[in-house]
């Protein structure tokens, strides 16, 4: 299992985040499919403001490859979510060139 915990914000705009908010509320079933059948196998994203955190975890398969692969999809469905939810976010500052998602550090496990 690969897990990894994620962060972008939301646009600030009040409407953007409700909108975001109704769309994860109802998600797409081609969407959930895609991201199944790409290896991820449980996803859960918390917000706090306009601050997204998603927690992400795979089959064992790399995560940027999963993502890949859901990105790549051939379903109209999923193309059209993935452009509506990339219209309504924008990095956090700290990431890195070409990131959007951006990986957190873990600095702390009480195991």
């Amino acid at each position: 299992m690969t897990r990894a915990l994620l962060t972008l914000n939301l646009k600030d705009d009040p409407a953007v985040i409700s909108e975001y908010r109704y769309h994860h509320a109802h998600i797409w079933p081609e969407v959930a499919a895609s991201l199944r059948n790409s290896g991820i196998e449980t996803m859960e994203i918390f917000l706090i403001g306009r601050r997204l955190v998603m927690v992400v975890e795979s089959d064992g398969r790399d995560l940027n490859h999963a993502f890949a692969t859901h990105h790549a999809s051939a379903d109209a469905r999923v193309l059209e979510w993935e452009a509506l939810m990339k219209a309504m976010q924008e990095p956090v500052a700290e990431a890195r060139p070409g990131e959007w998602w951006a990986r957190m550090e873990q600095v702390f496990s009480l195991a």
